[in-house]
């Protein structure tokens, strides 16, 4: 459909929990197109609604070596996690120009409404993990740079204006 603009930081609604969807209607199908064409635009592996200013609890995640395998979510919650942790550079669109090495649980069970309406319950691990994680943050109103200790925060923030 098309490449929505990212919505750069601080702007609120980064900070703002997104709503619940009720039911996958066309209107959400074609909000999860338009998040599966600007994720692959940017390349990511993962997209939340709140990023393109739509604040919905909506979130495509594809971290597939062919692409083309998005897993489209409304309302994803994790049920369970690994304590085995990953480490993984993150970033966001929202903020470009820097990233910063987070470590987050290998494995996640997470539950959502997917494309069809139905709930379903996935286990994901590695790069599907950490990128879901990424996108449930952003439909709770956090970054990834709300892990860091302060110092390491504000350094990266102030290195991020820099760039602009």
């Amino acid at each position: 459909m098309s490449v929505r603009r990212c919505i750069p930081w601080p702007d609120r609604r980064l900070r703002t929990p997104a709503d619940p969807v009720a039911g996958i209607t066309d209107d959400i199908h074609a909000i999860w197109t338009d998040m599966i064409d600007t994720m692959e635009a940017m390349p990511g592996v993962g997209l939340a609604a709140p990023q393109i200013g739509v604040m919905l609890r909506l979130a495509v995640v594809d971290a597939s070596d062919a692409r083309g395998q998005a897993i489209r979510m409304a309302n994803p919650e994790i049920i369970d996690a690994s304590a085995i942790l990953r480490d993984h550079e993150e970033a966001s669109p929202n903020l470009p120009g820097v990233s910063a090495r987070l470590e987050r649980p290998r494995g996640v069970t997470v539950r959502f409404l997917n494309d069809a309406g139905e709930i379903e319950t996935r286990d994901l691990v590695g790069l599907w993990s950490t990128s879901v994680q990424h996108q449930i943050d952003h439909l709770d109103g956090k970054m990834y740079f709300d892990r860091l200790s302060r110092l390491k925060r504000d350094r990266l923030i102030k290195r991020a204006r820099k760039l602009k």
